[in-house]
């Protein structure tokens, strides 16, 4: 039997109440930001659920953690305090249960039109790390940047490849995006140009909201790792293909990327995710006993990117992608990053890296749709071979149950120019 709110979700919303994913938000502009879950059209906003004592499982009796600025501190608590709350706020919200449904006054004070809230950045993030962990996409970038004769470096197949990030410049979806100035590549003898990149570009990933940390010199164990996930989310790692394609040897990326990262405001608990899990491809050769799982799964979740180009009126659908096209798991990700003894913490961001699948309308960056620029993309009457001043670019993802959504919502950002 499906489970029902008494609050009125259409079968499209990505806000069901098998989902009730965790942000942060304002309901007003001088309001302190609180912790809310989504569900149908409405915040459910739960320092006043806590506030009413209806937190009154043995973890979350008391606690402090939903009168908090951010989610860090419940993140912290781990999978048992995280189930207690999801059976609390699916009874709370169901269509028989009459504690909140039939209470008018916390009805109106907890439930909050979502569009009338400004919705924050879920987690303070300490780190960031980015993955490169499609086959797919380095197979591509592999060919584009060194040719066709070795595009995956020997190393991928046994390790998942990463980079550090910077979290300074993650934004929340809807936050401008300035296009950044750097270095590009030089021609001949000539010195390198500098100026307004030219070759901007999306990057369609999700990424892990760390929950339970590890401490310093203690790896976490791959079959454990998941308990180290609170949920994922949408994210937009945008990328200057040409001041990267300059700067990345011998280091790797920098400027080309640290100068913005979009994340979608609501973070779906892998519980919500349980039931769209699938196998992780076959990886060959074997990795590492570090890194080989009881069970390797990833989870279907369709992943679609808008361009609405600069003076349109209407985005148009430039990719079709998910999540399962991944190599390497997000588990594996995670039990990879702590084996050197590295220690993680709550409310650090793990990216996958540019999630492309096998088809051509799969792929999951312009650099490779357009392939760096040599052919170029139709939108609506728009042409673009990499991003241009004014235009949107829109992420969504979601489940599909049974009648209902597990939904990501939207992850947005648009180019404005570099300053004079």
């Amino acid at each position: 039997m499906v489970l029902k709110s008494f609050i009125e979700v259409h079968p499209d919303s990505h806000f069901s109440v098998q989902n009730l994913p965790y942000g942060v938000f304002k309901p007003h502009p001088s309001s302190a930001p609180r912790p809310g879950v989504a569900i149908g059209d409405y915040v459910l906003d739960l320092s006043e659920i806590a506030s009413a004592g209806l937190f009154d499982g043995p973890l979350l009796n008391n606690s402090d953690c939903f009168n908090q600025p951010n989610l860090n501190k419940f993140v912290s608590l781990g999978r048992p305090a995280w189930k207690e709350a999801r059976a609390t706020l699916q009874k709370l919200l169901s269509a028989t249960e009459p504690t909140l449904r039939d209470n008018a006054n916390l009805r109106q004070k907890s439930l909050v039109p979502l569009n009338s809230v400004e919705l924050l950045l879920p987690v303070a993030i300490g780190d960031y790390t980015d993955f490169f962990s499609s086959l797919h996409h380095t197979k591509n970038c592999g060919v584009i940047f060194r040719g066709p004769q070795n595009p995956v470096l020997q190393n991928w197949f046994h390790l998942p490849v990463a980079y550090h990030g910077r979290a300074s410049s993650v934004v929340i979806s809807g936050t401008d995006i300035v296009r950044p100035r750097g270095q590009a590549h030089p021609t001949g003898d000539s010195p390198p140009p500098f100026g307004p990149s030219l070759k901007l570009d999306f990057e369609l990933e999700m990424a892990t909201i760390v929950g339970p940390g590890n401490e310093l010199g203690k790896p976490v164990d791959i079959n454990s790792a998941a308990d180290h996930i609170f949920g994922i989310v949408l994210m937009n790692d945008w990328s200057a293909r040409d001041i990267q394609a300059w700067e990345y040897i011998p280091l790797g990326p920098f400027l080309g990327k640290n100068f913005g990262t979009t994340l979608s405001p609501w973070i779906v608990t892998l519980e919500a995710l349980e039931p769209f899990t699938c196998d992780a491809p076959k990886q060959d050769p074997p990795p590492l006993p570090y890194l080989t799982e009881k069970v390797s799964k990833n989870y279907d979740i369709s992943l679609e990117v808008r361009i609405k180009p600069a003076g349109h009126e209407d985005s148009c659908v430039v990719t079709r992608s998910n999540l399962k096209h991944l190599y390497w798991t997000l588990t594996q990700q995670l039990a990879h990053h702590t084996i050197n003894g590295c220690n993680l913490r709550p409310g650090d961001l793990l990216g996958t890296g540019t999630i492309s699948g096998p088809e051509p309308e799969s792929l999951g960056c312009l650099l490779e749709l357009t392939w760096n620029g040599q052919n170029s993309l139709s939108l609506n009457g728009a042409t673009r071979r990499f991003l241009e001043d004014g235009d949107e670019v829109t992420f969504t993802g979601y489940c599909e149950g049974n009648g209902y959504k597990v939904g990501f919502g939207t992850c947005t950002g648009k180019i404005v120019p570099s300053p004079p």
